[in-house]
């Protein structure tokens, strides 16, 4: 057996995947999945925003005393 490719062999190794549609909703909560995801986000975003204007705060005091 040889293992150089021939051409009338199976093909292997990587393919190309289909990309889902963005627009298709998948039954079965999909859409709960999608809020779920934004939520996450919003969530990160503010606990970075809060976790920023802390530092922020403690430079600043560090500074004054």
């Amino acid at each position: 057996m040889s293992l150089m490719p021939t051409a009338h062999g199976p093909r292997r190794g990587a393919s190309k995947r289909r990309q889902p549609r963005r627009g298709f909703r998948v039954p079965g909560g999909a859409l709960f999945d999608r809020w779920l995801d934004r939520l996450v986000d919003i969530a990160v975003i503010v606990a970075l925003v809060v976790g920023g204007v802390a530092l922020l705060l403690t430079l600043l005091s560090l500074s004054r005393g």
